[in-house]
């Protein structure tokens, strides 16, 4: 009789033939006689109930075993398949070749010089928005970055975060929300402010706010360390206000855009206004009181769709009633035409030419028409995480988003 080798050969003989209690496999000389008596007992008990307990017990823990190396296959090919997907996005987001050996060329409205020899891994951070509280005071009825959650980072947190970035390129930081002065009432911001700009000396520090929490104080702590300040206003028009849902009760939006506005020139940091149109205000012509704020930039954006956020069964507001088309958006551009800080920005180049972290610092990938999150940087790291942004960087270079986005650099007459 051939000898049976080991410990292992004999559990697996005995899953195949079902061996019962009282016949061990053990490592030992007497295998061969082992599986002599272990087949006697199988011819005894073939009939017996607790063969058929035993039987049906072994065929559960095989399918079990099957199901497990099935899955843990899946799972294998699923995140392969994701690096995949990751690497093609990065490579096709890359600076265009050339044609001369060794150099790269980004493109841009704006324009870039040839950048280091050979290509680069990846996308540089070089511009982020960090949404870091989905929470808001108002209820904008367009809005594409919706109380989901109320989560908030610790600030040790979100310093770390910051950090991770900064090494990895980062040269402009904006902080938004969802209201980005509500979690302890502006201080968190503040303190991410003065980290970004005192710490970890990035060029610009910027936040995006509707302003109807901002207090003077806050200025006279932390407008030092901010650069730029964008105040989100749609309409010259209380009643159109009221109506797009860019409003807490009944306080004036605009009384509040002008007291900020003073604020700015006070404290020297650059005021910049963010415009939606949409429906209730495309036939509206802004361009005397734009002129009258005089901001650095104003930015004019066509009301975006995306799924999950302001469309579909699960979003929390409903946009396609604020929806315009791109003819009456180019009309809306062409009635301010004459404004030389207009900056607008239709759905095509909004979609993927921003590298958004939401509140867990995950990328969120906009590509497909709603927000599909990375991994978080916290967790792997910025190289990994920025795979899957979707962040198409040509459409970053070609929307302007590269500008003198540093209050020093700026000349303003304060």
């Amino acid at each position: 009789m051939k000898q049976i080798q080991g410990n292992e050969d004999l559990a697996d003989l005995a899953d195949l033939e079902d061996l019962p209690p009282e016949i061990p496999a053990e490592r030992g000389e007497n295998n061969a006689e082992d599986l002599f008596e272990s087949s006697r007992a199988r011819s005894w008990g073939k009939d017996s109930a607790w063969h058929s307990r035993h039987l049906v017990r072994l065929k559960g823990e095989r399918e079990s075993r099957r199901m497990q190396l099935l899955l843990s296959e899946v799972v294998r090919w699923k995140m392969f398949l994701q690096l995949c997907l990751g690497l093609l996005r990065a490579f096709f987001s890359r600076p265009l070749w050339s044609g001369a050996p060794g150099a790269w060329r980004a493109a841009g409205a704006a324009g870039a010089a040839d950048a280091q020899q050979g290509p680069r891994r990846g996308t540089t951070p070089t511009s982020v928005n960090y949404h870091f509280t989905r929470k808001c005071n108002y209820k904008c009825g367009f809005c594409f970055h919706t109380a989901k959650t109320s989560f908030n980072l610790p600030l040790g947190e979100a310093k770390r975060g910051l950090r991770m970035l900064k090494e990895a390129g980062l040269e402009k930081i904006n902080f938004s929300g969802g209201e980005p002065f509500l979690p302890d009432k502006g201080d968190f911001l503040g303190l991410l402010v003065q980290f970004c700009k005192q710490e970890l000396r990035l060029p610009s520090v910027s936040v995006v706010s509707n302003g109807s929490l901002i207090k003077e104080t806050w200025f006279e702590k932390y407008g030092e360390y901010l650069d730029i300040l964008a105040i989100s206003c749609d309409s010259f028009e209380e009643e159109t206000n009221q109506l797009i849902g860019r409003a807490q009760g009944r306080r004036s939006h605009l009384k509040n855009l002008h007291k900020v506005r003073s604020w700015c020139r006070r404290y020297k940091v650059a005021f910049k206004i963010n415009s939606v149109i949409n429906t209730f205000n495309v036939d509206e012509d802004m361009t005397e009181l734009i002129e009258q704020l005089g901001p650095v930039r104003w930015k004019v954006f066509q009301c975006l769709v995306i799924d999950g956020e302001n469309a579909g069964e699960d979003a929390l507001r409903e946009a396609e009633r604020f929806v315009i088309s791109p003819e009456q958006f180019q009309d809306f551009l062409d009635r301010h035409s004459r404004i030389s800080c207009l900056v607008p920005e239709s759905n095509e180049k909004m979609r993927d030419s921003y590298l958004i972290l939401d509140e867990y610092m995950r990328f969120l990938d906009c590509t497909a028409g709603r927000k599909d999150p990375s991994m978080s940087i916290l967790d792997v790291g910025v190289e990994e995480a920025i795979l899957f942004s979707g962040f198409d960087e040509k459409m970053f270079f070609k929307r302007g988003g590269k500008y003198v986005w540093s209050k020093a650099n700026m000349r303003l007459e304060w």
